[in-house]
């Protein structure tokens, strides 16, 4: 494994990553990084937490990591306006690894031009993964489903044959990436883009397909049980695992949560993008690292860009995590769910990055926010939805 000869150092891995699949994950790039002798010192804050902080506020609070697991954008122009942002332009460069990037993760690790993170995942935002052998008990064919209105109107036979038809989780990070899935999937050409882009375009939220965006989300809290709020999101992916539910809609790092349980994609599951969707966002998760630190700490940083980086790495971490692998040249080995991901890649405008990639933290908050009142009060309309998103944008 290609990674640069370092003295031992500590190193900070700062993560919000917590379910079983996500740690496996994690242990294999830990274990990458310690058998070059460095320590891996982890800082989890799970992202479903109420303490859940971005680096900078870590910074500012005196706890500093040195790697950490962000995507927004802001974190990292803040970053270098400070001069604590290590850049990987040249590492990057001289060991080849930039060929082996498709454009999709190329994009998400540069800002304003300059390379800032070690690329981890490619994931779909928003894919369902269902149970076929609930699929068969209930006498529905998923792959079959064209469109959302298709799908709903098989759930009733879902529910007649005893099978609570979605699993969901009701947390507001859960919400929050509900919605833009159905952003993704079900408004007019430049709606995303407009609502998720480094400044709001204001015009969009006049969009009609916008309503018909929130109508949906209604349609699924409605469909939500009791215990939803409280429920983590691989708690709702164990239920369609264990066979109490037909599918769940969540980004496809609940194939890794299959993998855990020893399920194959064959036999146990199937995977299919929003039927009829316009779009899918895709995330790809991505580690920054601080600058301005020693040179010996600095070197261990940069052995541990290359270890993500790394094939052998790529591959095996993407099996545990349920990831696509970023790298073209670890494609070899993977299951059919990640190949549709990469054909849609592929698809001329149908792949749009994750807002966590384009779009500030505080606006992404302020959607969250009014998606997450949306969802607990079923009174409120998807006017007036819209109307708070107008009120949050102007200010």
């Amino acid at each position: 494994m290609a990674i640069p000869a370092v003295s031992a150092a500590d190193i900070v891995v700062y993560h919000n990553w917590a379910s079983p699949a996500e740690l496996a994950a994690l242990n294999v790039l830990r274990g990458a990084l310690e058998a070059e002798g460095n320590h891996w010192l982890p800082l989890a804050i799970p992202h479903d937490a109420d303490g859940d902080m971005n680096v900078i506020e870590l910074i500012d609070a005196g706890v500093p990591p040195n790697v950490f697991l962000q995507l927004q954008p802001d974190i990292y122009r803040s970053l270098e306006q400070r001069g604590q942002l290590l850049h990987l332009d040249e590492q990057f460069a001289a060991s080849g690894v930039l060929q082996q990037l498709p454009a999709v993760v190329r994009n998400a690790i540069t800002v304003d031009g300059a390379i800032v993170k070690a690329p981890a995942t490619i994931h779909a935002d928003a894919m369902i993964f269902y149970n076929r052998a609930v699929a068969k008990a209930a006498g529905v064919d998923p792959e079959s489903w064209t469109s959302l209105d298709e799908m709903w109107a098989d759930l009733d036979k879902v529910q007649a044959a005893g099978f609570d038809p979605i699993a969901m989780g009701a947390q507001p990070w859960q919400v929050g990436y509900l919605t833009h899935a159905l952003v993704a999937s079900l408004a007019a050409p430049g709606v995303y883009a407009g609502l998720y882009g480094e400044t709001v375009d204001a015009a969009v939220l006049d969009d009609p397909s916008l309503i018909k965006v929130f109508e949906w989300l209604r349609r699924f809290q409605q469909r939500a049980d009791d215990k939803a709020i409280n429920r983590d999101w691989n708690m709702a992916t164990s239920a369609v695992i264990s066979g109490k539910a037909l599918l769940q809609l969540q980004g496809d790092w609940m194939k890794g949560e299959w993998h855990a349980a020893g399920k194959a994609e064959a036999r146990d599951f199937g995977c299919i993008f929003v039927p009829g969707a316009a779009h899918v966002p895709v995330t790809v998760d991505s580690w920054g690292l601080l600058g301005g630190v020693s040179p010996e700490v600095e070197a261990a940083e940069r052995a541990f860009a290359a270890a993500v980086v790394d094939v052998t790495v790529q591959a095996h971490f993407a099996a545990a995590k349920g990831s696509t692998p970023v790298r073209v040249d670890a494609h070899g080995g993977i299951d059919a769910c990640s190949r549709k991901v990469l054909q849609a890649l592929d698809r001329p405008d149908f792949a749009l990055p994750t807002p966590h990639l384009t779009a500030t933290l505080g606006w992404v908050a302020s959607v969250w926010d009014v998606a997450n009142d949306f969802w607990n009060d079923p009174a409120m309309t998807p006017t007036t939805a819209i109307a708070a998103l107008k009120a949050k944008a102007e200010r």
